[in-house]
């Protein structure tokens, strides 16, 4: 076998961030009554999305504490159409978002199906951006914790898919080698363009219908069953 090591980012590649995450905003939502504020659920969710995608820069470029980000990307939208005492509102929603999302076991397209067979030929890794508090417990409510060995995160070391020195560190962490690693992920330039920087090859799982890729990866594929005729 080429690979021996196979690394998986997490969110969007095995367990389907977006889908539970919109979910249990639209819970949220509807508990706290934020009709009150907002013409629709998709308006207060624009100006989230819009300003998490900022944040998140920013956090990772180290401009920002991880509870800074959490502060405001959950204040923002309240503040951006003038609700009165909007940092206590915004405080209990995200406590009750953050209890309620690592619950939920929605995971993307032939995950389990696909884990379930590499499980037993492969070392396999989780490689993620993720919050320590969050990302095993996402793992245990989706029933996929176990196919892994070890789960490696941002929050362990403090530094970001896509900066080399997590990819160091997962090489060394798992003892694996660059020639018989493969890189797994939805994130073009998270997972596929930080895995290319250190000479790791790369699977690109294009669920958005990215086009005119900045290079070609080592693969590319659109489901994830397409692994199999890979490895």
């Amino acid at each position: 076998m080429r690979y021996k090591n196979l690394f998986f980012d997490l969110d969007d590649t095995l367990w389907a961030f977006s889908e539970n995450a919109r979910n249990t905003f639209l819970e949220m939502y509807h508990k706290y009554r934020y009709e009150r504020f907002f013409r629709s659920f998709q308006h207060f969710y624009a100006l989230y999305q819009t300003r998490n995608k900022e944040l998140w820069v920013e956090y990772g470029n180290g401009a920002i504490t991880k509870e800074e980000l959490n502060r405001q990307r959950f204040l923002y939208p309240l503040e951006a159409v003038g609700v009165e005492q909007a940092a206590e509102l915004s405080q209990r929603f995200f406590q009750d978002f953050f209890a309620i999302i690592p619950t939920r076991s929605g995971l993307m397209p032939h995950a389990r199906e696909v884990l379930e067979a590499l499980a037993s030929r492969y070392n396999l890794y989780i490689l993620s951006n993720g919050f320590q508090e969050l990302q095993c417990r996402k793992m245990q409510s989706a029933g996929i914790d176990s196919f892994f060995k070890k789960v490696i995160l941002s929050d362990d070391i403090g530094v970001f898919k896509p900066w080399p020195a997590i990819f160091h560190f997962a090489l060394s962490a798992t003892q694996s080698q660059l020639s018989d690693s493969l890189m797994i992920g939805d994130s073009w330039e998270n997972d596929v363009t930080g895995a290319a920087n250190v000479g790791m090859h790369q699977v690109f799982y294009n669920v958005s219908g990215m086009t005119d890729l900045p290079f070609k990866p080592t693969y590319e594929i659109k489901d994830l069953r397409e692994l199999m005729q890979i490895l």
